[in-house]
């Protein structure tokens, strides 16, 4: 199921929107489980975060985790979980992200309802 809250660490879920709070393409789900499987560790997930910066304002911030935070909410997507804290939740609502293989490279897209404007690169937003 796309976006299926597991649970947060600390016994609750965030039910707005949860099965829409984010979802991840087939090719990102093999892409996200391409990486767990080569990290050479134990992992738990991947961790989607918004912080401070960018062009735009805004930005992307993407790694696996091998440590949960117990503040976390964590959500599974096709068997992959996906850790947010508590305040990226709400810029994250309703996140499609996608892998894409083009002439230029490749790489995780964002399409992001919460996203007012974006810089042409992609990966920061306000």
């Amino acid at each position: 199921m796309i976006g299926t809250p597991v649970a947060s660490l600390f016994g609750e879920t965030f039910n707005q929107g949860a099965v829409d709070m984010i979802q991840l393409t087939d090719s990102a789900v093999t892409a996200v489980r391409s990486a767990m499987a080569g990290a050479g560790q134990e992992v738990e997930g991947l961790r989607i975060m918004v912080e401070a910066g960018g062009c735009a304002g805004l930005k992307y911030m993407m790694g696996l985790v091998n440590e949960i935070d117990p503040n976390d909410h964590v959500f599974e997507n096709d068997g992959v979980k996906i850790f947010i804290e508590e305040g990226s939740l709400s810029f994250l609502d309703g996140t499609k992200i996608d892998f894409v293989i083009g002439l230029e490279g490749s790489g995780f897209t964002f399409d992001n309802p919460q996203a007012k404007s974006s810089c042409s690169c992609g990966k920061s937003f306000g």
